[in-house]
């Protein structure tokens, strides 16, 4: 089987820089992927030190590294405190993750990431998953089509876009990506397309792969995992994501004002490293997709329950 290919990861340097890596430190790298990042970690690990790392998608697999410190879980990583149980693991050092969309995944037309390529109306990071973009487009209810395409799109008009739809399907499904841009057409000015379009997709896509409850529950359980002074290095790709991993990192939680203690003490687990990190000029020239990512840096500091 041919290795799949992964450009260059996004704030390389800077996301693992954000760990403060100890030689002897188990981390945990939750988005594999081409392990770029999981790398880079190995590289400042010293002998006993060891590295778990996520990934859901079965492609991912092909990339595994032959390194006796390493691990690679096949597993979405909202069961990250489940499956390091499983490997005796209760407390690491440091957590990193990098989410969104691989490129490999956008380059592979068949998974239906892309708004370049015709393909089924797939968009699963896991084969496991029993739902896909096929089931979002053509079974959801007229209202719950909408509030997907308002709530994960920021699409103004999505009332009319999930009426076109709707209309659309009752005389046949909606099968293909071309299908859907071609239902879609007369919202996707030429000026606009390819924005508009991304925004469809990526509401498609997160209520598939329901990211945003994925990444709730995974930060919740970051707190649990880090030991007193263990580092959280987060990735996010748009404002969904940004705002839920500032909100945890300042408040603990993600409604709401922190919690006080007894004599009125903010009472969090995390404090910031570090102001919001993007990447440089030169690094959006060499890879794109790092455009919109934004990284926060987080450290450990209550006592561990």
């Amino acid at each position: 089987m041919k290795t799949p290919m992964y450009h260059n990861p996004v704030l390389l340097k800077e996301s693992v820089d954000g760990l403060d890596i100890k030689e002897d430190g188990i981390y945990v790298d939750v988005t594999f992927g081409g392990g770029g990042h999981s790398k880079e970690i190995l590289k400042r690990l010293g002998s006993k030190g060891k590295l778990f790392a996520f990934d859901q998608d079965e492609d991912a697999l092909e990339n595994e590294l032959g390194d006796e410190r390493f691990t690679l879980i096949n597993e979405n990583f909202r069961y990250i405190t489940q499956f390091l149980k499983f490997y005796g693991i209760r407390k690491v050092d440091g957590i990193l993750a990098d989410f969104g969309v691989s490129s490999h995944q956008f380059d592979k037309a068949e998974r239906g990431f892309s708004t370049r390529f015709d393909a089924d109306l797939d968009m699963r990071m896991s084969k496991k998953n029993s739902m896909s973009a096929y089931e979002v487009v053509n079974k959801y209810t007229f209202d719950d089509l909408r509030n997907v395409l308002f709530k994960y799109g920021d699409l103004r008009n999505a009332n009319a876009l999930a009426k076109a739809i709707v209309a659309e399907r009752e005389e046949a499904p909606i099968v293909t990506t071309d299908k859907l841009k071609l239902v879609l057409k007369q919202f996707l000015p030429n000026a606009k397309e390819h924005k508009i379009l991304a925004q469809i997709y990526q509401a498609i896509r997160i209520e598939v792969n329901q990211e945003i409850a994925v990444l709730e529950e995974f930060l919740t359980q970051t707190s649990g995992l880090l030991d007193k002074g263990g580092r959280l290095s987060a990735i996010s790709y748009h404002s969904l994501e940004d705002r839920l991993v500032k909100r945890y990192i300042r408040a603990g939680k993600f409604e709401g004002e922190p919690e006080k203690d007894f004599y009125g003490n903010i009472d969090v687990p995390f404090k910031k490293v570090g102001g919001l990190i993007v990447p440089s000029r030169e690094e959006i020239k060499l890879n794109n997709r790092a455009r919109s990512a934004k990284l926060r840096i987080a450290e450990r500091i209550q006592k561990v329950k």
